[in-house]
């Protein structure tokens, strides 16, 4: 019994979910923090007298780092060459110190009235922060659906590629629904949301240094089978990477038409929850006190939605067709929301659940997809590279493009929110970039769908083959 051929570990049902269990709740971590600030938009204004502009140079500053110092592809790559165990580590500690920037911003009165390059400093110093995690959370995204892809290959992939993006959602939830209420508790702190995330992304932290222990159990159950079913160990991996495979990428069709679909697809929906409670206040009259509570309805409807069409990848296939449908369904609901006359909190309501849909469609299908066709050893900077795009458009110029809109073109007087006078905004135009946006992304579903056809990707063929 001791010559017997040791299996790899990924191929124990509970090693490889308790991976992505822990893996999950660090990407949970992560994307409340991204999100902890959006419901506090109209609170900003009145304690900070922020701008909707310097709101929205906040926003895209979280992609500051990652896309004009390219530090995502730069992660992308360490995790290539060097493994997740230290892209992981090292995106963790990032997201810690950059939140605690952020926070340290907020809290403190030493900024008040100070300016840096003729900008309100703590705007600058706030954003800073913000792009510091930003580069922490991107990196750590990148490096999570390696992991997952790693060990869930021939498995359920989809399903847990969506139960990791729904566990996501559980944190941008958490951030829309829990952030004003706690401001609220503590005297419209902005600054307590911030460190109640803070706290969370050091758990977060130390729940992946568990994972590690796992990855070195994984590689070293790898190593013992001898490689018999030509998969190879995350050290091999690693040293087949290089640098020119960069332009191997690129000169992927499907590669530009997926990356294109994720940057629209993101523009339409991230952005949107950046605005979507001040938007509730806005124009449907919703309470600032609970205001967050039916944007924080989409991620909670991601949550069993990705995993019913995840599942449904892997048994079933179809995944250019989700992908094309889910960009349908995005138009469909930007449009009810520029209408002017549809100002019931009810049709907001409906049209929410609508694009929690859409929002499960896209990436259960779009992020398995990838591995189709790129390589193992060349996935962490594949996805790099799709998420510098997305970060680029969705998380940077869109943001900012709305924020600025909205201060240029859609100030229409002043109304009353909570007891006190603030700025009132038409969202007709905002919504109606949305929907560009979305008719864009069903045009780049579309090319893929047709080249999946012509090169066959696989596209349309089941996840699962175990």
């Amino acid at each position: 019994m001791v010559d017997a051929v040791r299996i790899s570990l990924r191929e124990s049902k509970a090693a490889r979910w308790s991976a992505l269990m822990v893996v999950s709740f660090t990407m949970l971590c992560g994307y409340f923090v991204a999100d902890v600030a959006a419901p506090l938009e109209t609170l900003i204004e009145q304690k900070l007298h922020w701008s909707s502009a310097e709101y929205g140079i906040f926003t895209g500053a979280y992609t500051w780092f990652n896309v004009f110092l390219a530090m995502l592809i730069v992660g992308g790559v360490i995790l290539d060459k060097l493994g997740a165990r230290i892209a992981g580590i090292l995106s963790g500690a990032l997201m810690v110190v950059g939140c605690g920037v952020k926070w340290w911003a907020f809290q403190t009165h030493s900024l008040d009235g100070s300016q840096i390059f003729g900008f309100n400093a703590q705007v600058v110093v706030a954003s800073l922060g913000y792009a510091t995690f930003g580069t922490g959370l991107e990196i750590c995204g990148i490096t999570a659906t390696k992991i997952i892809a790693r060990w869930f290959k021939g498995f359920e992939m989809a399903l847990a590629m969506g139960l990791q993006v729904s566990t996501a959602r559980v944190g941008t939830a958490m951030a829309l629904g829990l952030s004003d209420p706690i401001a609220k508790w503590f005297g419209n702190s902005v600054a307590t949301p911030i460190f109640v995330g803070l706290v969370l992304l050091s758990i977060g932290l130390v729940a992946f240094l568990f994972y590690c222990a796992m990855d070195r159990k994984l590689a070293a159950s790898e190593v013992d089978e001898g490689q018999s079913d030509g998969s190879t160990s995350e050290k091999e991996d690693a040293d087949q990477f290089r640098l020119s495979d960069i332009k191997v990428i690129l000169g992927i069709r499907g590669f530009w038409y997926i990356s294109l679909l994720c940057a629209l697809f993101y523009s339409t929906v991230f952005p949107f929850l950046k605005y979507a409670t001040h938007l509730m206040v806005q124009k449907f009259d919703v309470p600032r006190s609970w205001a967050g509570a039916i944007p924080s309805i989409l991620p909670i409807a991601c949550i069993p939605l990705t995993v019913v069409f995840g599942s449904y990848y892997d048994r079933r296939g179809k995944g250019a067709t989700l992908m094309l449908l889910g960009s349908l369904l995005l138009v469909a609901v930007h449009l009810v929301f520029a209408v002017p006359v549809f100002d019931s909190w009810l049709v907001a309501l409906a049209a929410t659940v609508v694009l929690g849909f859409a929002f499960s469609l896209v990436p259960s299908a779009m992020w398995p997809s990838v591995p189709r066709f790129i390589p193992e050893r060349q996935l962490g900077t594949a996805y790099a590279l799709i998420f510098w795009v997305q970060n680029l458009v969705a998380l940077f110029a869109v943001p900012g493009l709305i924020g600025w809109v909205l201060d240029r073109y859609c100030i229409t007087g002043t109304k009353i929110v909570d007891g006190v006078e603030s700025n009132a905004y038409n969202y007709t135009l905002p919504m109606m970039i949305f929907a560009c946006l979305g008719m864009l992304a069903v045009l780049f579903a579309y090319l893929l769908k047709a080249d999946d056809k012509k090169k066959g990707y696989g596209l349309e063929q089941p996840c699962h083959t175990k």
